[in-house]
């Protein structure tokens, strides 16, 4: 009898120690469905164009070549007006919001009311684009730079010839480097894959002296 009883005591201490390691699997398989059920679909990871000597970075770093060819498209794409400003001016900055802060967005609107305010619009073609051998440098102080303010935020020194007309006639060619501000922003993947938005100028604009040889080139 005490060696029955000692055999249904070791059976019953066994399935108690199944059940407890049962649970145990049971809550590490739900903590692990629900970790892969929370982890990001997609990840954007900006490559550097230059990869001779190879690459070595973490996912969410933005080099400062993928913010200067951000920078650089969204710019020319809102300050394309190829057949009118006042429709075109106004298209693109709703087409472009997903890439603009709300403060530049508001900044650029009040800039849209004055401008159309004082006629400066109408029947006005714009068109920006580098300055041939002016393009992106990894030098942070001269043309084509990206200044690193901090790991989400940073200023990129555009230099762009602009050229407006009034109904086809010339009326404005100009170089001009634009320092604009440019920040992290995560917050909606779907409509902004970039991850960054600009946040307008950091500094006055300046116009540009550069020898036609320059140019040319």
């Amino acid at each position: 009898m005490s060696r029955t009883r000692n055999a249904l005591g070791a059976r019953d201490s066994h399935i108690t120690t199944l059940r407890i390691l049962i649970a145990v699997l049971v809550i590490g398989c739900i903590g692990l469905g629900y970790g892969w059920y929370s982890a990001p679909k997609d990840l954007t990871i900006s490559i550097p164009p230059d990869l001779r000597s190879g690459s070595t970075q973490k996912w969410w770093e933005k080099p400062p070549s993928a913010v200067y060819a951000f920078t650089t498209y969204v710019w020319q794409q809102i300050n394309r007006w190829p057949a009118n400003g006042e429709e075109d001016y106004k298209r693109n900055l709703y087409a472009y919001s997903p890439f603009l802060t709300q403060s530049c967005q508001a900044e650029l609107e009040e800039d849209y009311r004055y401008r159309k305010k004082r006629n400066e619009l109408s029947q006005r073609e714009r068109s920006v684009f580098e300055i041939p051998g002016r393009g992106f440098s990894n030098d942070q102080s001269g043309p084509g730079s990206v200044e690193v303010v901090s790991r989400d935020q940073w200023v990129v020194n555009l230099d762009l010839a602009v050229k407006e007309t009034y109904s086809g006639t010339p009326i404005r060619d100009v170089f001009m480097r634009f320092p604009i501000r440019v920040v992290r922003a995560e917050g909606d993947p779907q409509n902004n894959k970039w991850g960054m938005q600009i946040d307008c100028l950091a500094r006055p604009a300046q116009r540009l002296e550069v020898p036609r040889l320059e140019e040319d080139s």
